[in-house]
């Protein structure tokens, strides 16, 4: 494990798990978590992008309540009280500071010996919520989100946005109604540099390997969008 500190926007420091490519320098990947904190399935997760040759950071979105938390580290065997805390620490979130953290976690990033320069962001759930202020706050060359909630908040900051923007989003998710979902495609989906997926039939975390909800058909199929959107706008050897 490489863990490395992120000096915040307004004082303090927080923690980011890198993961780095066999080949540098390398495209940057902020990889946001979900409600977990920065726990082995977002450590696997970085591992594996980074084999798909970026260098990947995964900040600690939990430092200003409880740094360096790691919850349900098998979703298919999650623990009451990981459940309870996962949703207490969530609710605790501010937005504006968590967006400001992940801009400041992407500027280390790019900064780098081992970053080309060029940096982008993928989230997860609550970081598939804060990946799309983040990329219209920040200066970032992608940004791709997976079945982020309370995303009609940030509709018209994202409608005005110009970073190329993947939104995935679940069918049928119990947590984002399907008058959002609609305005979502309706809306992002109007811009030119911006694609949103609806992906039919499956739940929130549809993505999430051995959770409740994993579709591994559409987690392919989702994975396999984004991993051409990044390759597209985040190629390796720029």
């Amino acid at each position: 494990m490489t863990q490395i500190t992120i000096p915040a926007p307004d004082g303090g420091s927080f923690h980011g798990y890198l993961a780095l490519p066999a080949t540098l320098p390398a495209p940057g990947l902020v990889l946001i978590q979900y409600i977990c904190g920065v726990n082995q399935v977002m450590r696997r997760l970085a591992d594996h992008f980074a084999a798909l040759g970026y260098a990947v950071l995964v900040p600690d979105l939990y430092w200003r309540q409880a740094p360096d938390v790691q919850l349900i580290p098998d979703p298919a065997r999650p623990a009451p009280e990981d459940i309870q805390r996962a949703l207490a620490l969530n609710a605790g979130i501010n937005d504006d500071l968590a967006v400001a953290d992940l801009i400041a976690a992407a500027e280390v990033l790019r900064a780098l010996p081992g970053c080309n320069g060029h940096v982008g962001a993928l989230g997860y759930c609550l970081g598939g919520r804060l990946v799309v202020p983040m990329a219209a706050r920040g200066r970032l060359d992608a940004a791709v989100s997976y079945y982020g909630v309370n995303l009609d908040s940030y509709i018209p900051e994202a409608e005005a946005g110009t970073t190329p923007l993947l939104v995935h989003v679940a069918g049928q998710d119990d947590l984002v109604p399907a008058p959002v979902r609609d305005a979502l495609r309706d809306r992002l989906g109007a811009r030119r540099d911006a694609t949103v997926v609806i992906h039919p039939g499956v739940n929130h975390a549809f993505a999430l390997p051995s959770g409740p909800n994993y579709d591994p058909a559409t987690a392919i199929r989702a994975n396999s969008q984004s991993i051409a959107f990044l390759a597209r706008h985040l190629p390796a050897g720029r």
